[in-house]
């Protein structure tokens, strides 16, 4: 009987072009779902791309699999992952592997791998970017876990990866949770990139006076340079759309208020744990849960603000484009901080330099611009955050005028651009001679005695503050 190099589990529509997308690069895939029916549509519909091997059980599917067995898991994150990998893990023997393709919490994905570890079972947690699309033409894929697994199972998932002037946009990314945490903040940074260029959208048009058909156009011309990205692309495409059924602008009868999955969420939360600044993450994380608040925004309609005034449309454009390169570069510099902070808290000596490299095509923050991050760590793998390299120093550097012109106008006429101000105000806290810490020092140690230490000498100190004010070693 034949045997499948590799199979899925789970064929909702990540599941099953997945499957396909194997198919197509000549790979026998097993294929297999909770219910049967979806597994006998998936054949019946495109068992023309390739072999497909359709199983009824988890028995039947294990068993077509040959060795080591590779089984991607495309299910629900959560509760319905830890289901699936305890009803085929015991089905499966040492060497063989489980590869997780949802999103899962990167620590998650490394509980799952210590425990299949004792059994001698691989787990691979895979971050795989692109949406539908791209599991079917060639997504980004992020994996984790062990170097003997990337062995066995790398060759499948570069071959179907997006390439990228011939490259695989796909690596071995580290051990156990490593490809989650990554894919983890590549959310993040898409949150905030997405933020960024819907508050520039804002700005166009209530500040420009810009029509939505007329900002289409800006961005069409900014994606032909250096904000070349899909993102750009995509936004072009939404603001040229009109409604059929009003004949208005599509993006004014779609409700304003924004969802998310939870990614995002986590990246902050997880960056709150490892000290790092990702302002500009939270505050797209935030701007989503404001929009969705619906009450509060309609209770707060009547509160007073500016009078509005509009400005020059062209040279504000500029303006505008300058102001939103900066904070993207930020953006990204902020997440690529996170990726070698939680390198280095768990051990899993990711190459930042290669995670810019994988994400050039396939996945949603895909741009041009992400070559250039890879010749950044290229050139000093150990840089301390991009925005100190040379290329991205100058660039911000000749776009910070404008982009405080931006975020002024912004305030002046009261339009909001958390993003886009955090952004310029992580900037200049990052290049401050000193920043005012000193006085949160000076308070903290006045109510609570938590101490703190000089610039002139060693050591930790404490002011007596309620006796003679003296100061004292601590």
């Amino acid at each position: 009987m034949e045997k499948a190099r590799i199979g899925v589990t789970g064929l909702a529509v990540m599941g099953r072009n997945l499957a396909r997308n194997l198919a197509r690069h000549g790979h026998p895939v097993a294929v297999h779902n909770r219910t049967s029916a979806r597994t006998k549509a998936l054949v019946e519909q495109f068992g023309d791309e390739g072999t497909f091997l359709p199983a009824d059980t988890p028995e039947e599917f294990v068993a077509s699999l040959e060795r080591p067995r590779r089984l991607v898991v495309m299910v629900k994150a959560g509760a319905p992952t830890d289901a699936v990998i305890e009803e085929f893990a015991p089905l499966l023997e040492p060497g063989d592997m489980i590869v997780d393709g949802g999103n899962a919490h990167f620590a998650d994905t490394r509980r799952r791998e210590a425990a299949l570890r004792e059994r001698g079972v691989h787990f691979v947690g895979a971050g795989i970017s692109g949406g539908e699309e791209g599991a079917l033409h060639g997504p980004s894929i992020m994996p984790g876990g062990s170097a003997e697994s990337y062995e066995a199972l790398g060759p499948l998932l570069e071959d179907i990866s997006a390439k990228v002037d011939g490259d695989p946009c796909c690596a071995h990314v580290g051990p156990d949770g490593a490809g989650h945490f990554v894919k983890m903040v590549h959310n993040g940074i898409e949150y905030s990139d997405m933020q960024l260029i819907a508050e520039s959208y804002d700005l166009l048009r209530h500040a420009a006076g810009l029509a939505p058909a007329e900002i289409a156009e800006v961005f069409r011309t900014w994606n032909t340079g250096r904000l070349e990205s899909y993102l750009i692309e995509i936004t072009a495409e939404v603001l040229a759309h009109t409604d059929a059924a009003t004949g208005k602008p599509f993006v004014d009868v779609v409700l304003d208020q924004a969802e998310q999955k939870g990614t995002g969420r986590w990246t902050v939360q997880t960056a709150l744990d490892l000290g790092v600044p990702v302002g500009g993450i939270a505050e797209a994380v935030f701007a989503r849960s404001v929009s969705g608040h619906a009450d509060l925004r309609a209770a707060s309609r009547h509160l007073p603000g500016p009078s509005r005034t509009k400005v020059a449309g062209s040279s504000f454009a500029d303006a505008v484009e300058k102001a939103l390169y900066a904070s993207k570069i930020v953006a990204y510099a902020q997440g690529f901080h996170e990726i070698q902070a939680g390198s280095a808290e768990y051990g899993w000596n990711i190459d930042a330099g290669s995670m810019a490299a994988i994400w050039r095509g396939g996945c949603i923050i895909r741009a041009g611009f992400l070559d250039r991050i890879r010749a950044a760590y290229a050139a000093d793998p150990h840089t301390p955050t991009l925005l100190t390299d040379p290329h991205f120093t100058e660039a911000v550097g000749d776009a910070q005028d404008a982009w405080r012109e931006v975020v002024a106008t912004a305030a002046r006429i009261g339009v909001p651009a958390p993003g886009l101000s955090t952004a310029l105000a992580y900037y200049d806290s990052l290049r401050a001679d000193r920043l005012p810490a000193a006085l949160t020092q000076g308070q903290r140690d006045y109510f609570g005695a938590h101490t703190y230490r000089r610039t002139d000498r060693e050591g930790t100190h404490h002011t007596l503050w309620g006796g003679d004010r003296t100061e004292v070693d601590a």
